[in-house]
């Protein structure tokens, strides 16, 4: 009888706080944010300026052509991997970024870009060792689609 009361106490020890926990929880209907989805903007960010910079100064427009259209191209795989694991509603596309001001001078729009693919490298391998395989392969090619980039622009 003794045991019996013992293991109902315990089992109410135990119950209290994990509906106390489970209560606390965020709504179930909301997802975390996806970590891939502030790279997808920043790779869409910086594709919008590298155009902007392509379109200022006709003599980076080779290799800010060519920066815009890899970083397009890491948005694109980006997103389709979010899209793939957390489909959105019908016809919603990613926002479009707003490209910032050109530079006015070479030497700063060069460093701007190679700035930007820095930190493209960095954002994306920072993250592999946290993501299940297929996205850190993924990343891995973002990351080393960055540093190809920068090589571009140096």
């Amino acid at each position: 009888m003794l045991r019996a009361g013992l293991r109902v106490s315990l089992g109410a020890l135990v119950a209290v706080p994990l509906t106390a926990v489970a209560g606390c929880t965020s709504d179930p209907g909301q997802k975390a944010p996806d970590p891939l989805e502030p790279l997808a903007r920043q790779a869409r960010q910086d594709a919008a300026d590298a155009n902007a910079i392509a379109a200022a100064l006709p003599d980076l427009a080779g290799p800010a052509t060519a920066i815009a259209k890899g970083r397009t191209e890491h948005a694109t795989a980006l997103q389709a991997e979010i899209d793939r694991l957390n489909p959105p509603p019908s016809g919603q596309k990613p926002p479009a970024a707003a490209p910032a001001a050109a530079p006015k001078s070479t030497s700063a729009a060069k460093k701007k870009l190679q700035a930007a693919m820095t930190k493209g490298r960095q954002q994306a391998a920072a993250l592999v060792a946290s993501v299940p395989r297929n996205r850190a392969g993924l990343l891995g090619s973002v990351s080393a689609g960055c540093a190809s980039l920068h090589e571009v622009i140096s």
